[in-house]
């Protein structure tokens, strides 16, 4: 079944990005990647890439790099948001982060610019553990983050990729928030078991300090100011204000959000950490 909407998917080739796209494509939309490798390209940074992408399609979905609480992030979205409407997209769906004060700029501009947006503010992405900066470190036995063993309710990629999906093809969802969680709250160092369990390999978890943290991100080849700007969002997310996990998933879904053993299970039949 084909569909006459065109959607766009900024960041469309990441992590939540290119699910969205698979989901739109096997629904039958004409889906735009938004890309520097697209056609056309897309660049958050160059105001010339815009009106080319947003040619012809009725809605976007916003994902800015590396993260909407960094600096400028809120004025460059809410100006990209603003452009979207001006040229008729009609729904718009925002990624922002759970619980995130730097992100609620960004929200709050958006939404002045395109009040029909839905806002879908993510837990930490169990997928960050198979497909982000935790791989190589359950690779190597140990996650390491620079707070306090705080429980987190992780969110499945695909249960968030299905949520954006929904509110971009459906009516009902224009100007909601959604706060996506797992269905249950573990701490790091249960996640750390789960993962054992599923790997079939020995993973522990261990707070360190921030500069220990910035010192390793940069050996491993990640900008200071970047991994800086994690430790800040970490510190900031990860104090015990979104422990409480949230069935907004099931709300819009109509079934249970997918839990963390279950993910890991998956991510471990497909290699992620041999």
């Amino acid at each position: 079944m084909t569909t006459h909407e065109r959607i766009l998917v900024t960041g469309g080739t990441g992590m939540t990005g290119r699910r969205v796209t698979d989901l739109l494509r096997q629904r039958g939309v004409d889906v735009r990647v938004g890309s520097r490798s697209g056609a056309p390209p897309f660049e958050w940074h160059d105001t010339g890439t815009w009106d080319p992408v947003l040619e012809g399609v009725t809605g976007v979905y916003l994902c800015y790099h590396p993260d909407l609480a960094f600096p400028g992030a809120a004025e460059t979205v809410a100006a990209f948001a603003a452009r979207a409407a001006e040229r008729g997209v009609r729904r718009a769906v925002l990624l922002s982060g759970r619980g995130e004060d730097g992100a609620l700029a960004a929200e709050h501009a958006v939404r002045e610019a395109f009040p029909a947006t839905t806002l879908a503010r993510s837990s930490y992405f169990a997928q960050n553990f198979s497909e982000s900066f935790f791989t190589e470190q359950v690779r190597a036995g140990t996650t390491l983050l620079p707070v306090p063993d705080v429980a987190e309710p992780f969110i499945d990629l695909d249960d968030l990729a299905e949520v954006a999906v929904t509110a971009l093809t459906g009516d009902g969802h224009a100007g909601r928030t959604y706060d996506l969680t797992g269905p249950r709250s573990l701490t790091f160092t249960e996640a750390a078991a789960v993962l054992s369990e599923a790997s079939g390999r020995t993973v522990e978890h261990r707070s360190i300090t921030p500069e220990e943290y910035v010192e390793g991100a940069v050996a491993e080849g990640l900008p200071a100011e970047l991994a800086q700007g994690l430790v800040e969002i970490f510190q900031g997310t990860l104090d015990g204000r979104n422990t409480e996990p949230t069935d907004d998933v099931r709300r819009v879904l109509g079934r249970p959000a997918g839990d963390f053993a279950d993910y890991a299970r998956r991510a471990a039949r497909t290699g992620a950490w041999t």
